[in-house]
Parts: structure tokens; C-alpha cells; sequence
């Protein structure tokens, strides 16, 4: 397998691609191989979208990649947009691999379609931000797989959550990637099956293509670190586990939906999975490990203050409109999780910072992470709420609506939802020193990556 020709003919790339044009190149590329490709639908959306599903080649082994299970995140689109014309195209390439591929550009339709206002550009903060949307966890993709394990239960899967099962049951995959990416971040990966021999290689892939490596915080204290910017790729147990023994809740009531893709495809054929994480937005104080003026301890305990200060104040705010919402408004869901959750998440987190290994000097990307990395992710809820004003508006002016205090209400917090959010981006743009990363250089570290563990396995 030549991985280096297949990674330098990524095309250009200038903007990502809509749901529909991601659906009609998919056709298109059946029509222009109808000898390699077939397409079949894998299922409908909750709005019912076609979920299409390509299968090229005739490989002894299966794989399966799929973009978009969470809708905010497209780079993984343009990654399967590209494998999947190259396969067609080449084959040679698409022999050597010695797979039977399953693409799926995204899984997703319904909440990408709310991404798509930025998805052309201009590629800032604030454009990124005003018309971003993420459901809450127990309506994502990749978090209502199946689960049983100690008192968590849940088996209530999307149907498009279902669509992938459907196809992890009936073609057992050796390997599968779920295409992800963060917003502002360095490259970092999770991988099912320990390989330290390719750690290297993986992490040069984020570096020859100008990106820095993430060496801030993991996502979650549950997180496993195999290697500097390798974890182990985690289902829903290993946050069950973290809040087991940090939370005064029981971890059944915290953790909401259910398990990962990876956590389910590995009851099939042992299953490699991998994530290869990587952002819009790259500063590189996010790989600079020499030390700070602070603790890593009082680092984190700052992150948590600023966390609960901010959904306070967002909280103080929806509690003027929350009778004016309804249920079905898909903007407020993750905020009011996260509110939900605001107290439980802040002690599990302070029991945690006392482990004594965080005494030690925190790394300058670690105060990076924790100081303006949670504020551009915090920020992303302001966007929503404000969204989930406009939303209200939009509703009350197509029924024709003439309850003027219902109308004022929700334009006077409209209206201070979008001025912190003018004003939190402001603050962004003036204490970082971002690059916008190009989608070119992305896909070929997605690109490159995956072919690598798929060798591999």
C-alpha cells in the first residue's frame, strides 16, 4: 500500500461539504464506478434523511468509517470524501488495503444541516461559534449504543445509532474509524488496541502537516493515556468508574445516554478502532510542556471556578425564558445537561485535583488548556442558548403568536446572549494565537493515520 501517494493527492480543499452535496457525491461516485461502488441506505434520521452508506472493493476483511456522529465535526466528512473517491479510482490502492470498506460521510444528517451556516467559511471563531450545534449526550451517535454494566442501563439507540449497529452486526469489521475532531486543540488519538509501535508514526502525521500535538488536559480525568497524545480508546465504563469514586452521586444518574461505537464494535471479531482528533483552530502553546507559574492543582481548580461562574450566569439568563421553550427545541438540550450536571461535575473534578501528582508545576500547554481551551468550549454554550432564543422567536412568528411579553422576553435575552458571545470571541481572539488549520492538511493527517492502523491490523 503506497500510503504517501494516497496522502499527497488530497485535493485542496477549501470548504466542507452540506449534507446534500456530501449525499449527491456519493451518487455520483456510484455512477462513475458502478463496477466498484454500491450504495445502500443504512437507515433514515430522526427527520427521515436517507443515510447513505457506500461499499467499495471485495476484500477478505471489513472495514467500516463513518463521519459525522457528532454533527459540529465535518473534517471526518472530507476525510471519507476523499477515501472513498481514491478507492474507487484507484485500483491498485484499493486491492492492496485488502478490504471490503463500508463509508458512511455522515451519520448524522439532521444536526449537520445546523452546522452548515459555517461549513463555507469565514473560518474564525465567531462565525464557528454563532451557528454551532451539538445535541445533548443521550441524542449523539456515538454515545446511545447499548450498555449494561454495574447499574447503568440504557438501550433506548437512535435510529441512526441503530443504522451503524445494523452494519457492525451483519459485516463484524476488523477495523473501524469514527471520524471525530475538536475545535480548538492539538492532534491527539484514542485507539481500542495497544500498538506502541505506530505512536510515533502517528503523532508525525499531526506534525509534518504543521500540527502541534496535544499535551494540555485530556477530555475527561476518565481518560487513559497510553502514550504522549495516544489514549485508549474508552466507552461509558470508564466515566462510570471516574464518577464512582469522585462523585457523591451515584454515576447511573450523572451519566446520560449510553456507550461509544468502539465500545460496541469490540464484541465483533475484535474489532480495532481508532479516533484521530484534530482541530479547526490551532494554537501551539497546546504542546509546550515546559513548566508555568501555578500548580497543575490550582490550574484545574481555577478551570472548575470559571466553569461554574459561566453557566451561572447562563443559568440566571434561561431562568427569565425557560417557560417560553419548548420541548422539542434542539438548542437547549446539551446546555441544560450541562447545567444539570454543573454541581456534580465541579465536586467530582475538586476530589480529583487532590491527587498528589498535581502538587508538581503545571505545564504551560496544561494552563493553556485550562485557562482559554475551556473558555472557548464554554462559549459554545452561550452560542446555543442564543440559538435557542432565536429558535423560540422564529416559532412564535411563523404560528403567529401575539404574546408580546413572550416576544420581549426572549428578544432582551437573545439580544444579551449575543453580545457575550461578541464579547467572549473578542476575548479569544485577543488572547490566542491561532491558525486556522487547512481542511487539505487535516484530511491527509485523518487520512494517514487510518491507513497506518489499518495496515496494522
Amino acid at each position: 500500500m503506497n500510503i504517501n501517494k494516497i496522502v499527497e493527492n488530497v485535493p485542496d480543499y477549501k470548504v466542507f461539504l452540506t449534507v446534500d452535496e456530501m449525499d449527491e457525491s456519493t451518487l455520483q461516485l456510484r455512477r462513475d464506478y458502478p463496477e466498484v461502488v454500491e450504495v445502500f441506505e443504512a437507515g433514515r434520521s430522526r427527520e427521515n434523511h436517507r443515510i447513505l452508506c457506500l461499499k467499495i472493493g471485495k476484500g477478505k476483511k471489513n472495514a467500516l468509517c463513518f463521519a459525522c456522529p457528532h454533527p459540529n465535526e465535518p473534517i471526518g466528512a472530507m476525510t471519507l470524501e476523499y477515501l472513498s473517491r481514491a478507492l474507487a479510482e484507484d485500483d491498485e490502492f484499493r486491492e492492496s488495503t485488502e478490504y471490503t470498506w463500508y463509508i458512511i460521510k455522515c451519520v448524522d444528517p439532521d444536526g449537520t444541516k445546523l452546522n452548515e451556516n459555517w461549513f463555507k467559511g469565514p473560518f474564525n471563531i465567531y462565525n464557528y461559534m454563532k451557528n454551532y450545534f451539538r445535541p445533548a449526550s443521550n441524542k449523539q451517535v456515538e454515545w446511545t449504543f447499548p450498555i449494561d454494566y454495574k447499574k447503568l442501563r440504557f438501550n433506548d439507540a437512535l435510529p441512526e445509532t441503530k443504522a451503524i449497529m445494523n452494519i457492525i452486526e451483519k459485516t463484524r469489521p476488523e477495523f473501524m474509524y469514527t471520524l471525530h475532531n475538536a475545535g480548538l486543540c492539538g492532534a491527539y488519538w484514542y485507539i481500542t488496541h495497544e500498538y506502541d509501535d505506530i505512536y510515533d508514526e502517528l503523532r508525525k502525521t499531526a506534525l509534518k502537516n504543521g500540527v502541534a500535538l496535544q499535551l494540555g488536559e485530556a477530555e475527561s480525568p476518565a481518560c487513559i493515556k497510553l502514550s504522549d497524545a495516544i489514549y485508549k480508546m474508552s466507552g461509558i465504563s470508564e466515566e462510570y468508574n471516574y464518577l464512582e469514586r469522585y462523585s457523591d452521586i451515584p454515576p447511573e444518574k450523572i451519566c446520560q445516554g449510553g456507550t461509544s461505537s468502539s465500545d460496541y464494535a469490540s464484541r465483533y471479531n475484535d474489532c480495532v478502532t481508532l479516533m484521530t482528533e484534530l482541530p479547526y483552530f490551532a494554537d501551539d502553546r497546546i504542546s509546550d510542556a515546559s513548566p508555568a507559574d501555578i500548580t497543575r492543582k490550582q490550574s484545574i481548580r481555577d478551570k472548575i471556578k470559571n466553569t461554574v461562574e459561566h453557566y451561572r450566569c447562563l443559568d440566571r439568563e434561561l431562568n427569565k425564558i425557560r417557560k417560553y421553550i419548548v420541548a422539542d427545541n434542539p438548542f437547549i438540550l446539551l446546555v441544560e445537561q450541562i447545567i444539570e450536571g454543573l454541581d456534580s461535575f465541579a465536586d467530582a473534578q475538586m476530589k480529583w485535583s487532590d491527587n498528589p501528582e498535581f502538587e508538581r508545576l503545571a505545564k504551560v500547554s496544561e494552563v493553556f488548556d485550562n485557562e482559554l481551551v475551556s473558555k472557548f468550549y464554554n462559549s459554545l454554550s452561550t452560542s446555543l442558548a442564543a440559538r435557542a432564543c432565536q429558535y423560540e422567536l422564529d416559532r412564535l412568528k411563523k404560528e403567529r403568536c401575539e404574546d408580546n411579553e413572550a416576544f420581549s422576553r426572549l428578544e432582551e435575552v437573545y439580544e444579551v446572549l449575543s453580545n457575550n458571545l461578541k464579547d467572549e470571541c473578542e476575548y479569544l481572539e485577543n488572547k490566542l494565537n491561532y491558525k486556522v488549520v487547512p481542511i487539505r492538511d487535516l484530511v491527509r493527517i485523518q487520512i494517514e493515520c487510518g491507513l497506518i492502523v489499518a495496515r496494522r491490523r
